[in-house]
């Protein structure tokens, strides 16, 4: 039996790799320093399935990972999760109070902390790190002047103190991750039930023209089509082209879908599919603070 391997954005620790966990029923896991070596790797064929951050309910989409989907790979989304995230202040085993002049996380932990880091370290230096993995690496090399921001697994895996839990400033902290694949292949997942099922397109619009948008999300609403996110990214073409990534709350079908994309083209827009897939909605335990 061929074992799937699964890549995501590590390292070890990572919110990513606890996405990873969660869902995978067994498997080989490989960690990339990035996002882009993550899907650069599935589009080479080293990987079967990659698993990278889409989007956060606090600080929106990643928009790495959206426009490299778009404009460097050719990739289908095959499934996504939404997982909580649980942001917790991490110190050095050694720490016994010493001031705190460092803070190492991802920019969007940063950002979903803001408010925390502003009252109670307004002097630290920030320093911004690929993932909250490799800021609690850091710390672990640092020494006890250093914190980091990430979760209950980035603890475990450098042997970290968690010094206080939950410092994000919203509780409905969460994140959708895509699972995507280059040749779409069945998933071997755990048992999770689906909150729904889900399809993603993208519309490119000929020219921006007054009641574009309009007409194009009137295709969908006279066809009783819910879309659950509509967002624009550029072309990188020119100032004022943009594409529109569009999530649509059912599978494709064979026959409202293609009745879309029918109408777009006749006023001059270009549909593509970018997946039809389950979304997962997957709990994660609480840590106790050390």
């Amino acid at each position: 039996m061929t074992v799937q391997k699964i890549g995501y954005l590590g390292p070890k620790g990572t919110f990513t790799k606890m996405a990873v966990d969660s869902l995978f029923e067994g498997g080989e896991f490989v960690s990339y320093d990035t996002i882009p070596a993550c899907l650069d790797a599935v589009e080479q064929g080293e990987i079967d399935t990659g698993v990278v951050p889409l989007e956060n309910a606090i600080e929106g989409s990643v928009h790495l990972t959206i426009d490299y989907l778009i404009h460097q790979v050719n990739q289908a989304i095959i499934a996504e999760l939404t997982v909580p995230i649980r942001q917790h202040l991490l110190t050095h085993p050694d720490y016994m109070g010493e001031e705190i002049t460092e803070i190492h996380s991802h920019s969007h932990a940063i950002a979903q902390c803001h408010q925390y880091l502003h009252k109670h370290y307004p002097n630290a230096e920030i320093y911004y790190t690929a993932s909250t993995g490799r800021a609690a690496e850091i710390v672990r090399e640092k020494g006890p002047h250093a914190v980091a921001i990430g979760n209950h697994l980035a603890a475990e895996m450098n042997e970290l103190k968690i010094m206080e839990s939950n410092i994000h400033d919203y509780d409905n902290n969460h994140t959708r991750f895509a699972v995507v694949q280059k040749d779409p292949k069945t998933l071997k997942v755990k048992e999770h039930p689906v909150a729904k099922q889900k399809t993603t397109v993208m519309v490119t619009l000929p020219q921006d023209y007054v009641g574009a948008l309009h007409q194009v999300l009137a295709a969908f609403a006279w066809r009783k089509m819910n879309l659950s996110k509509i967002e624009s990214r550029p072309m990188k073409t020119g100032l004022g082209n943009y594409f529109f990534l569009v999530d649509v709350d059912q599978p494709y079908d064979k026959v409202l879908f293609p009745g879309v994309q029918q109408e777009l083209e006749a006023l001059g827009c270009k549909l593509k599919v970018l997946g039809t897939y389950p979304s997962y909605e997957i709990e994660v335990p609480t840590p106790v603070t050390k």
